[in-house]
């Protein structure tokens, strides 16, 4: 192949992108796309080289996965070993299992699968998982494997049906990438069935340059010009205007990858572009590229694992820089020396790779089997019972088809005479059943309790999430309220971390959308339109029946999990936790911000006398902070559910409402 060094300077113009976006530079807050554009670039260059190879009779299966061992593993067994310590002196228990099995996936090629199956309720942050950006290594060896043999099969079909073939396959997947990226976005973004046009469109560039009727070179002409200025502008919009929000990969990632196919087609040493992106310092770090996207996800992940308070932006500033200098150390001695066949033979390079692989599956099996070698850290026995999450999840919350089954519902207290209250809602209502216990038991009263994970208690509302609806949110909400009716309940409790379906968390990413149909798109705006409209309808229908209903407004929800404050906490001074703990709890003023929505809603009905509101905050907040526990007990089993003993302390706040 021609060397092209405009390639080079659009590498390093990607893995800086994705460097500073896991910084957390607000310019940079579209700066995932970055690794779009290295996969349009991957599918040139793997399909300029397999091209080559069949025209010239050079092209073997072996020596195509050698040199692809040769670019890709030995620093990625070098970071991956680097990691080790640091695991070891700073993971949190949780923390070793999730990564112990990112160790066994990387070396599967499999790690996209396994964080797309770990993105749950409780998953471990992304931030903290220092093989995370491993997913797209794995999506593009997913793709070497099944590529080459395409080509091989299909090279008798000739030129026309090869590209016909492709370009078929490209559309497609950008179909089910736009599909998935409003049915199921989490599998959209990690899986190759979604993400295989952005390496495919690399691939018809190539076979349109190798046609050579295109001769590159020294060329230029207006259309070079500005195509390749096009495409930086579609790369540089994409980096600058999207968010963690944007729908993706879907048609919106064609802004990154078609500027990067500009780029490609278009930039040559004569073009503006060409000449910016050839230059010595972006092609220097284009050259790096590879090892510094390697390098910088752990940096970034151990740096937040070690520090009690989140790393300032001249540390992540360093830190970047820090992954640009170890990008060169292991670039010179590491990549370089093993991408030399005089060098390093083909036996060394498979020899030490499979080596290699046995050490880290055999930690990785180890670390799971051993529970992230829990023994490394020790919490007072009476704090690591507080911490122990509810085991009531299929017993009286989430049962299958609530909406239809007789079992459906679990009494709370005395189970004597008729059903006085009735508590439903989400997951937070399932925690604060203890609260409830007490108060029927010391009060002789009798009460029902029913929910799902995600199902907001309101009428008239959709979840939008795919992995929510099976829950049947809307039928089960219709249940409740014509089981109220007809038992002539009076007291009907309703309970849920009611930010979750209306902002989204502290940094918008937890969000379960919701909607007034089962059709609705997933959006902010709509989300709190449906909140509305359907805290409307829910009031007004109670009250057509003579019911008030109770608002239980979430408890503070933190910013870290409980289990990994207390283990900071202890970690950094056993002698005295407490300051650690209240610096780890969530600011008031970021509390109430998060809440500022639903908080003025709920007070606007509550004024005018509709519904009944139960607040918590003053449980568990004072002048600055709202805290997640003491030196004595946590109040929280992770960032926002109560554990027992913070759902005994809302105990005293609910029974006002209870006994009236």
């Amino acid at each position: 192949m021609h060397y092209r060094r405009e390639i080079d300077g659009l590498r390093a113009i990607a893995v800086l992108a994705v460097i500073l976006f896991h910084a957390g530079f607000e310019g940079f807050r579209g700066g995932f796309v970055g690794v779009d554009v290295f996969f349009v670039i991957s599918g040139y260059l793997i399909t300029s080289i397999i091209l080559s190879g069949k025209q010239d009779g050079t092209f073997t299966l072996l020596r195509f996965y050698e040199r692809r061992a040769r670019r890709i593993l030995p620093a990625l067994f070098l970071v991956m070993l680097a990691c080790l310590p640091f695991a070891w002196l700073w993971m949190l228990p949780a923390e070793m299992v999730s990564f112990s099995r990112s160790l066994v996936a990387v070396l599967l090629f499999a790690s996209n699968i396994l964080f797309w199956r770990e993105t749950g309720y409780f998953a471990t942050a992304n931030e903290l998982k220092p093989l995370l950006h491993t997913w797209s290594l794995a999506v593009e060896e997913q793709y070497y494997v099944l590529f080459p043999l395409f080509l091989l099969l299909a090279w008798r079909l000739g030129r026309r049906w090869m590209v016909g073939l492709l370009a078929l396959a490209a559309v497609a997947s950008l179909a089910l990438a736009q599909w998935s990226s409003i049915n199921s976005p989490t599998a959209g973004f990690y899986l190759l069935p979604t993400r295989g046009w952005e390496l495919l469109i690399g691939a018809l560039a190539a076979f349109h340059h190798s046609k050579g009727t295109v001769s590159l070179g020294d060329r230029l002409t207006p259309v070079f010009q500005a195509g390749s200025l096009l495409g930086m502008l579609l790369i540089g919009y994409a980096i600058c205007a999207f968010d963690r929000s944007t729908p993706f990969p879907s048609l919106y990632a064609l802004a990154p990858t078609l500027g990067t196919l500009c780029v490609i087609l278009f930039a040559t040493p004569a073009t503006l572009v060409g000449r910016l992106l050839g230059s010595k310092v972006l092609v220097g770090i284009g050259l790096l590229s590879y090892s510094a996207y390697l390098w910088h996800q752990p940096l970034f992940a151990f740096a937040r694992m070690r520090s009690i308070e989140a790393p300032g932006v001249l540390q992540l500033l360093s830190l970047a820089v820090l992954s640009i200098l170890l990008a060169f150390l292991s670039w010179k001695f590491v990549e370089q020396p093993c991408r030399d066949s005089r060098k390093t033979s083909r036996q060394a390079i498979f020899g030490g790779a499979i080596a290699a692989a046995l050490v880290m599956v055999g930690v990785g099996v180890v670390g799971q089997r051993q529970s992230g070698f829990e023994s490394r850290f020790s919490l007072p026995s009476d704090i690591a019972k507080t911490l122990v999450v509810p085991d009531r999840r299929g017993v009286c919350f989430d049962r299958p088809e609530a909406y239809l089954r007789t079992d459906w519902l679990c009494d709370i207290g005395p189970k004597i005479g008729n059903a006085s209250f009735l508590v439903f809602g989400d997951s937070h209502a399932l925690t604060l059943l203890p609260a409830f216990e007490e108060l029927a038991g010391r009060n002789a009263k009798r009460g029902l309790s029913t929910g799902a994970s995600g199902c907001i208690p309101l009428l008239g509302v959709f979840a939008v999430p795919a992995d929510q609806r099976d829950a049947a949110c809307h039928r089960l909400n219709q249940r409740v309220y014509e089981y109220v009716k007809a038992q002539e309940i009076k007291k009907v409790f309703l309970v849920a971390r009611w930010t979750y379906y209306t902002d989204g968390g502290y940094d918008e990413t937890d969000f379960s959308h919701i909607g007034l149909s089962q059709d609705s798109k997933a959006s902010k705006q709509l989300s709190r339109e449906a909140f509305e409209q359907g805290l409307e309808e829910t009031v007004a229908a109670y009250a057509a029946i003579g019911v008030q209903p109770i608002i239980v407004s979430q408890a503070p929800q933190q910013r870290h999990d409980a289990r990994t404050v207390y283990y900071k906490a202890y970690a950094n001074d056993a002698s005295q936790p407490g300051g650690n703990i209240r610096k780890l709890s969530v600011s008031v003023a970021e509390h109430l911000k998060l809440q500022l929505f639903t908080s003025l809603l709920f007070g606007k009905y509550t004024q005018a006398g509709r519904l009944s509101l139960v607040s918590l905050d003053d449980l568990f907040c004072d002048s600055s902070k709202c805290l997640i526990g003491t030196d004595r007990a946590s109040w929280y089993f992770d960032d926002d559910h109560l554990s027992v003993v913070g759902a005994h302390m809302a105990a005293g706040r609910l029974a006002a409402r209870f006994l009236d």
